[in-house]
């Protein structure tokens, strides 16, 4: 994006690509569908990326939601919209989107360089003068920096643009995940695999009197823990607490009071019949198989056996299945890193260097990170197209 906005205002433009070919991480993207946008209005975005959120609006409002989906559209790729106002392409292939990005900066004239792996910044009188390459030196007079966070290393992400602006004397704030999986002490690895459409799921931090967060979505259950859109969400806030302790609370039943809930068991108990056919008929096979040891109920007891103190347990139960959260995970296997270049030092208009001129960042690498609904990629077109316009600017009336 950063190509494709310098080279539509008359700059000369090459992009060094560490990989063989580019984007590679964005192959990957929402599964391999690639979640490109999201639908929601500027406010929301800004929301979705608090505490630091305000740093976007200049971006945002140079390219936005609206200017992505043009664009696509304009090289043949036609977008739908999804539940939360989640945009992906009709074809459900993210890599559809890398081409188009790819032939629209060729078309604009945009070199691309593969197998380019770049090694340092070339600075001279705190201007940027090119890039030292692994077998050579890049001359040119702009650069940005778009080279991401550290997770997904083997798409390229390996920390490299940090090492590059540390160079140029900016602050790296440490990257850690921003939206992982969890890891939790008590996994039940039987039911790895299922996943809940339509949990509510709950963020309980150790003393606190209400919940920290709560999501309402999809989720999935994992040898070590738990995943899914909803976990993804609540693991930002996980990620800010410090290491205190916490857990995540999953109703069940969402639609169902717990008042509700007990009327719909005693139905089930009108006729007589084992424990284990009541489960079935409540949860998925796999989780009705092991709900019987969760809430210390015999799935061969009869519903006619079951006392009032075992029917209140299947009820809590049902409504707040808990696991202690053990950690995030590794960050290298995170969505998206948190962390990067700090934004003090970083011009929110332009997306340039306070430090070193002709400097520019774009995407991950800048310390700006949000909820998963496509707001990440968004953040990524938008300061790449700010970043681009700007260098390209630069360029046309520095003195170089």
């Amino acid at each position: 994006m950063s190509a494709i906005s310098a080279a539509s205002r008359g700059a000369h433009v090459t992009i060094l690509e560490k990989g063989s070919r580019p984007g590679r991480k964005l192959d990957i993207t929402g599964k391999g569908r690639c979640n490109v946008t999201n639908t929601a209005d500027r406010e929301a975005f800004i929301r979705a990326f608090e505490p630091k959120g305000r740093f976007l609006y200049g971006a945002f409002s140079r390219f936005f939601s609206e200017d992505i989906i043009a664009l696509l559209e304009s090289e043949g790729v036609e977008t739908k919209v999804e539940r939360g106002g989640r945009v992906f392409p009709v074809s459900d292939r993210a890599s559809d989107v890398t081409d188009a990005l790819i032939r629209h900066a060729q078309s604009l004239g945009v070199r691309i360089k593969t197998n380019a792996s770049a090694k340092s910044l070339v600075i001279e009188d705190s201007a940027v003068k090119g890039v030292n390459l692994y077998g050579g030196r890049f001359d040119c007079a702009a650069v940005v920096l778009a080279t991401g966070g550290v997770s997904y290393p083997k798409t390229g992400s390996t920390g490299d643009g940090y090492e590059m602006a540390k160079q140029a004397g900016h602050e790296i704030v440490p990257p850690t995940a921003a939206l992982s999986a969890l890891f939790v002490k008590n996994p039940i690895p039987e039911i790895a695999g299922l996943s809940l459409k339509n949990a509510e799921v709950s963020l309980i931090v150790e003393g606190a009197k209400k919940p920290a967060r709560k999501e309402f979505g999809e989720m999935l259950f994992t040898h070590k823990g738990l995943s899914g859109p909803v976990i993804l969400t609540l693991s930002r806030s996980v990620g800010r607490l410090g290491g205190k302790p916490a857990a995540v609370s999953i109703d069940l039943k969402p639609a169902l009071t717990p008042e509700q809930l007990d009327a719909r068991l005693l139905r089930e108990f009108a006729k007589p019949r084992k424990m284990k056919s009541v489960f079935a008929a409540l949860l998925p096979k796999s989780l009705a198989n092991m709900f019987g040891a969760l809430c210390d109920v015999s799935p061969e007891k009869s519903t006619a056996q079951v006392t009032t103190a075992e029917r209140k347990r299947i009820i809590e139960k049902l409504k707040s299945l808990t696991f202690d959260i053990k950690s995030l995970a590794p960050v290298e296997e995170a969505i998206v890193t948190s962390g990067g270049v700090a934004l003090t030092e970083i011009d929110p208009k332009t997306m340039g260097s306070k430090l070193v001129r002709g400097l520019y960042f774009a995407g991950e690498i800048i310390d700006i990170d949000a909820e998963t609904g496509g707001y990440n990629l968004q953040a990524a077109f938008s300061t790449g197209y700010a970043a681009g316009r700007a260098a390209a600017d630069y360029l046309s009336t520095e003195d170089i």
